[in-house]
Protein backbone atom coordinates (compact mmCIF):
# COMPACT_ATOMS: atom_id res chain seq x y z
CA UNK A 1 0.00 0.00 0.00
CA UNK A 2 1.56 3.24 -1.03
CA UNK A 3 1.78 6.12 1.53
CA UNK A 4 -0.21 8.09 -0.33
CA UNK A 5 -3.17 5.89 -0.35
CA UNK A 6 -5.14 7.63 1.95
CA UNK A 7 -4.59 10.92 0.92
CA UNK A 8 -7.63 13.15 1.06
CA UNK A 9 -9.29 10.98 3.41
CA UNK A 10 -10.42 11.99 6.95
CA UNK A 11 -9.94 9.31 10.11
CA UNK A 12 -11.10 9.53 13.36
CA UNK A 13 -9.47 7.41 16.15
CA UNK A 14 -10.41 7.28 19.82
CA UNK A 15 -8.20 6.11 22.75
CA UNK A 16 -5.57 7.52 20.39
CA UNK A 17 -2.55 8.59 23.10
CA UNK A 18 -1.14 5.14 23.71
CA UNK A 19 -1.09 1.72 22.64
CA UNK A 20 -3.09 0.07 19.43
CA UNK A 21 -4.93 3.16 19.30
CA UNK A 22 -1.81 5.00 18.62
CA UNK A 23 -0.39 3.28 16.62
CA UNK A 24 -3.44 2.83 14.10
CA UNK A 25 -3.80 6.82 14.29
CA UNK A 26 0.04 7.24 12.85
CA UNK A 27 -0.75 4.22 10.37
CA UNK A 28 -2.81 6.11 8.57
CA UNK A 29 -1.39 9.34 9.20
CA UNK A 30 1.71 7.47 7.13
CA UNK A 31 -0.56 6.93 4.71
CA UNK A 32 -1.35 10.56 4.35
CA UNK A 33 -5.00 10.50 5.73
CA UNK A 34 -6.13 13.87 7.59
CA UNK A 35 -5.63 11.67 11.25
CA UNK A 36 -8.17 12.91 14.33
CA UNK A 37 -6.90 11.67 17.33
CA UNK A 38 -9.66 11.41 20.40
CA UNK A 39 -8.18 11.15 24.02
CA UNK A 40 -9.40 11.58 27.46
CA UNK A 41 -6.41 13.15 28.88
CA UNK A 42 -5.23 16.28 27.55
CA UNK A 43 -1.62 16.24 28.49
CA UNK A 44 -1.13 12.66 27.25
CA UNK A 45 -3.11 13.33 24.11
CA UNK A 46 -0.47 16.35 23.23
CA UNK A 47 2.55 14.17 24.09
CA UNK A 48 1.38 11.42 21.37
CA UNK A 49 0.27 14.24 19.15
CA UNK A 50 3.58 15.46 18.57
CA UNK A 51 4.97 12.20 18.48
CA UNK A 52 2.96 11.40 15.67
CA UNK A 53 3.35 14.24 13.63
CA UNK A 54 6.88 13.62 14.12
CA UNK A 55 7.09 10.40 13.04
CA UNK A 56 4.48 10.33 9.78
CA UNK A 57 6.30 14.23 9.10
CA UNK A 58 2.67 14.78 8.61
CA UNK A 59 0.95 18.33 10.01
CA UNK A 60 -2.35 16.81 9.11
CA UNK A 61 -2.87 15.31 12.26
CA UNK A 62 -5.27 16.94 15.06
CA UNK A 63 -6.85 16.05 18.40
CA UNK A 64 -9.98 16.37 20.08
CA UNK A 65 -10.06 15.61 24.19
CA UNK A 66 -13.53 14.00 25.27
CA UNK A 67 -14.55 10.92 27.98
CA UNK A 68 -15.87 8.10 26.25
CA UNK A 69 -17.94 7.23 29.67
CA UNK A 70 -19.68 10.35 29.40
CA UNK A 71 -22.27 10.88 26.91
CA UNK A 72 -22.26 14.80 27.16
CA UNK A 73 -18.57 14.55 26.37
CA UNK A 74 -19.38 12.10 23.40
CA UNK A 75 -22.10 14.54 22.54
CA UNK A 76 -19.59 17.40 22.44
CA UNK A 77 -17.22 15.84 20.35
CA UNK A 78 -19.57 14.84 18.09
CA UNK A 79 -20.83 18.32 17.29
CA UNK A 80 -17.24 19.14 17.55
CA UNK A 81 -16.29 16.82 14.63
CA UNK A 82 -19.24 17.70 12.32
CA UNK A 83 -18.44 21.72 12.56
CA UNK A 84 -14.95 20.81 12.01
CA UNK A 85 -14.77 18.20 9.09
CA UNK A 86 -16.66 18.19 6.12
CA UNK A 87 -16.12 14.86 5.38
CA UNK A 88 -15.54 10.95 7.47
CA UNK A 89 -13.86 8.37 5.23
CA UNK A 90 -13.15 5.95 8.60
CA UNK A 91 -14.25 5.80 12.29
CA UNK A 92 -11.93 3.26 14.12
CA UNK A 93 -13.50 2.97 17.71
CA UNK A 94 -10.51 1.85 19.69
CA UNK A 95 -11.30 3.34 23.24
CA UNK A 96 -11.34 1.10 26.26
CA UNK A 97 -10.55 -0.80 29.16
CA UNK A 98 -11.77 -2.39 32.48
CA UNK A 99 -12.90 -0.84 35.50
CA UNK A 100 -11.78 -3.17 38.58
CA UNK A 101 -14.24 -2.70 40.89
CA UNK A 102 -18.01 -1.64 39.75
CA UNK A 103 -17.94 1.84 39.33
CA UNK A 104 -20.97 4.42 37.69
CA UNK A 105 -20.37 6.59 34.92
CA UNK A 106 -21.18 10.18 35.39
CA UNK A 107 -24.49 8.75 33.73
CA UNK A 108 -25.07 6.40 35.96
CA UNK A 109 -24.29 3.10 33.91
CA UNK A 110 -21.57 0.78 35.23
CA UNK A 111 -17.63 2.41 34.01
CA UNK A 112 -16.60 -1.02 31.76
CA UNK A 113 -20.09 -0.53 29.62
CA UNK A 114 -20.03 2.97 29.36
CA UNK A 115 -16.56 3.24 27.83
CA UNK A 116 -16.47 0.49 25.82
CA UNK A 117 -19.76 -0.37 24.13
CA UNK A 118 -22.47 2.21 24.60
CA UNK A 119 -19.27 5.34 24.02
CA UNK A 120 -18.38 4.24 20.52
CA UNK A 121 -21.94 3.14 20.24
CA UNK A 122 -23.62 6.82 20.48
CA UNK A 123 -20.51 8.18 18.86
CA UNK A 124 -21.03 6.21 15.41
CA UNK A 125 -24.67 6.46 15.74
CA UNK A 126 -24.08 10.61 16.16
CA UNK A 127 -21.71 10.84 12.88
CA UNK A 128 -23.86 8.21 10.79
CA UNK A 129 -25.17 11.23 8.68
CA UNK A 130 -21.30 12.54 7.85
CA UNK A 131 -20.39 8.70 7.21
CA UNK A 132 -23.67 7.86 4.80
CA UNK A 133 -22.44 11.90 3.36
CA UNK A 134 -18.75 10.72 2.35
CA UNK A 135 -19.41 7.03 1.30
CA UNK A 136 -17.82 4.67 0.73
CA UNK A 137 -16.48 5.22 4.34
CA UNK A 138 -15.58 2.50 7.17
CA UNK A 139 -16.26 1.78 10.90
CA UNK A 140 -13.70 -0.14 12.52
CA UNK A 141 -14.67 -1.42 16.12
CA UNK A 142 -12.02 -2.74 18.16
CA UNK A 143 -13.04 -5.89 20.02
CA UNK A 144 -11.43 -8.62 21.65
CA UNK A 145 -11.22 -12.31 21.84
CA UNK A 146 -12.32 -12.29 24.94
CA UNK A 147 -16.37 -11.82 24.14
CA UNK A 148 -15.96 -15.66 22.87
CA UNK A 149 -16.67 -16.60 26.66
CA UNK A 150 -20.15 -15.52 27.68
CA UNK A 151 -22.68 -18.49 27.18
CA UNK A 152 -25.57 -16.03 27.66
CA UNK A 153 -26.07 -12.38 27.74
CA UNK A 154 -28.55 -11.17 30.67
CA UNK A 155 -29.85 -8.15 29.06
CA UNK A 156 -31.87 -6.73 32.30
CA UNK A 157 -28.44 -6.94 34.17
CA UNK A 158 -26.22 -5.22 31.90
CA UNK A 159 -25.28 -3.08 34.50
CA UNK A 160 -24.48 -6.28 37.34
CA UNK A 161 -26.64 -4.79 39.57
CA UNK A 162 -28.11 -8.15 40.94
CA UNK A 163 -25.04 -10.72 39.73
CA UNK A 164 -21.72 -10.12 41.59
CA UNK A 165 -19.05 -7.53 39.52
CA UNK A 166 -15.82 -9.15 37.61
CA UNK A 167 -13.97 -6.93 35.99
CA UNK A 168 -12.95 -9.98 33.26
CA UNK A 169 -17.09 -10.78 32.51
CA UNK A 170 -17.54 -6.59 32.36
CA UNK A 171 -15.06 -6.34 29.96
CA UNK A 172 -16.15 -9.65 28.12
CA UNK A 173 -19.80 -8.63 27.64
CA UNK A 174 -18.66 -5.15 26.39
CA UNK A 175 -17.15 -7.03 23.94
CA UNK A 176 -19.60 -9.13 23.24
CA UNK A 177 -22.46 -6.17 22.68
CA UNK A 178 -20.01 -4.71 20.57
CA UNK A 179 -20.06 -6.99 18.10
CA UNK A 180 -23.32 -7.93 18.60
CA UNK A 181 -24.27 -4.42 17.65
CA UNK A 182 -21.94 -4.42 15.15
CA UNK A 183 -23.24 -7.01 13.11
CA UNK A 184 -27.29 -5.19 13.40
CA UNK A 185 -25.65 -2.28 12.16
CA UNK A 186 -24.15 -3.71 9.37
CA UNK A 187 -27.36 -5.16 8.90
CA UNK A 188 -28.96 -2.05 8.68
CA UNK A 189 -26.52 0.14 6.59
CA UNK A 190 -26.72 -2.61 3.64
CA UNK A 191 -26.93 -0.27 0.45
CA UNK A 192 -25.73 3.19 2.05
CA UNK A 193 -21.82 2.48 1.09
CA UNK A 194 -20.87 2.86 4.95
CA UNK A 195 -19.43 -0.80 5.99
CA UNK A 196 -19.05 -2.00 10.16
CA UNK A 197 -16.87 -4.62 10.75
CA UNK A 198 -14.97 -5.75 14.66
CA UNK A 199 -12.00 -7.20 15.04
CA UNK A 200 -9.47 -8.76 17.41
CA UNK A 201 -6.71 -7.00 17.46
CA UNK A 202 -4.37 -10.24 18.79
CA UNK A 203 -3.11 -11.02 22.64
CA UNK A 204 -1.37 -6.96 23.02
CA UNK A 205 0.63 -5.94 25.84
CA UNK A 206 -1.00 -2.51 26.37
CA UNK A 207 -2.31 -0.88 29.46
CA UNK A 208 -5.79 -3.29 29.30
CA UNK A 209 -3.09 -6.08 30.97
CA UNK A 210 -3.50 -4.10 34.27
CA UNK A 211 -1.52 -6.23 37.22
CA UNK A 212 -4.27 -5.13 39.62
CA UNK A 213 -6.53 -7.21 38.43
CA UNK A 214 -4.59 -10.40 40.43
CA UNK A 215 -3.08 -9.69 44.18
CA UNK A 216 -0.03 -7.15 44.13
CA UNK A 217 3.00 -9.32 44.01
CA UNK A 218 1.58 -11.94 41.69
CA UNK A 219 -0.15 -9.51 39.34
CA UNK A 220 2.90 -7.96 38.92
CA UNK A 221 5.15 -10.58 38.35
CA UNK A 222 2.52 -12.26 35.98
CA UNK A 223 1.65 -9.70 34.49
CA UNK A 224 5.60 -9.10 33.61
CA UNK A 225 5.80 -12.82 32.66
CA UNK A 226 2.70 -12.66 30.01
CA UNK A 227 3.73 -9.80 28.22
CA UNK A 228 7.23 -10.89 27.03
CA UNK A 229 5.05 -13.37 24.90
CA UNK A 230 2.60 -10.73 23.85
CA UNK A 231 3.13 -8.56 20.24
CA UNK A 232 3.58 -4.96 20.71
CA UNK A 233 0.83 -2.52 19.84
CA UNK A 234 2.23 -1.95 16.35
CA UNK A 235 1.72 -5.16 15.32
CA UNK A 236 -1.33 -5.05 17.30
CA UNK A 237 -2.63 -2.16 14.92
CA UNK A 238 -2.43 -4.13 12.09
CA UNK A 239 -6.02 -5.42 11.67
CA UNK A 240 -7.30 -2.00 12.64
CA UNK A 241 -5.08 -0.18 9.82
CA UNK A 242 -6.23 -3.03 7.04
CA UNK A 243 -10.02 -2.88 7.90
CA UNK A 244 -9.50 1.16 7.81
CA UNK A 245 -7.62 0.97 4.33
CA UNK A 246 -7.08 -2.36 2.31
CA UNK A 247 -9.14 -2.18 -0.97
CA UNK A 248 -9.53 -5.70 0.12
CA UNK A 249 -12.10 -5.18 2.68
CA UNK A 250 -13.78 -2.41 0.60
CA UNK A 251 -17.28 -3.66 0.06
CA UNK A 252 -16.86 -6.08 3.14
CA UNK A 253 -19.46 -5.38 6.20
CA UNK A 254 -20.75 -7.32 9.30
CA UNK A 255 -17.93 -9.05 9.73
CA UNK A 256 -15.25 -10.06 12.76
CA UNK A 257 -11.51 -10.17 11.93
CA UNK A 258 -8.41 -11.92 13.56
CA UNK A 259 -5.57 -11.98 12.08
CA UNK A 260 -6.83 -10.06 8.73
CA UNK A 261 -9.35 -12.85 7.69
CA UNK A 262 -13.19 -12.96 8.82
CA UNK A 263 -13.67 -15.48 11.69
CA UNK A 264 -16.51 -17.09 13.79
CA UNK A 265 -17.49 -14.79 16.65
CA UNK A 266 -19.38 -15.64 19.60
CA UNK A 267 -22.82 -17.30 18.18
CA UNK A 268 -24.82 -14.99 20.81
CA UNK A 269 -23.79 -11.90 19.16
CA UNK A 270 -25.01 -13.53 15.52
CA UNK A 271 -28.45 -14.86 17.06
CA UNK A 272 -31.32 -11.92 14.96
CA UNK A 273 -33.19 -12.03 18.44
CA UNK A 274 -30.02 -10.92 20.58
CA UNK A 275 -29.10 -8.52 18.05
CA UNK A 276 -32.38 -6.63 17.65
CA UNK A 277 -32.28 -7.00 21.28
CA UNK A 278 -29.27 -5.27 21.86
CA UNK A 279 -29.88 -2.40 19.42
CA UNK A 280 -32.88 -1.42 21.45
CA UNK A 281 -31.13 -1.54 25.05
CA UNK A 282 -28.34 0.33 23.48
CA UNK A 283 -30.66 3.00 22.03
CA UNK A 284 -32.46 3.41 25.55
CA UNK A 285 -29.23 3.77 27.40
CA UNK A 286 -27.93 6.20 25.26
CA UNK A 287 -31.04 8.10 24.83
CA UNK A 288 -31.51 7.91 20.90
CA UNK A 289 -34.82 7.06 19.35
CA UNK A 290 -33.97 4.03 16.65
CA UNK A 291 -36.47 2.54 15.12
Amino acid sequence: MSPASMSGKTCIVTGANSGIGKETALGLAQMGARVVMVCRNSEKGEAALDEIRRESGSSQVDLLIADMSSQASVRLLAEQIQRKYPRLDVLVNNAGGAALARTISADGIEMTLATNHLGAALLTLLLLDLLKASAPSRIVNVSSSEHQSPTRLDTNDLQFERRKYSAVAAYRQSKLLMNAFTFELARRLAGTGVTANCLHPGAVATNIWNPDLLPPLIGKLMVALVKQFLMNSKRGAAVSLYLATSPEVAQVSGEYFVKLKPAKSNPLSRDPKLMAEVWLCTAKMISLPLA
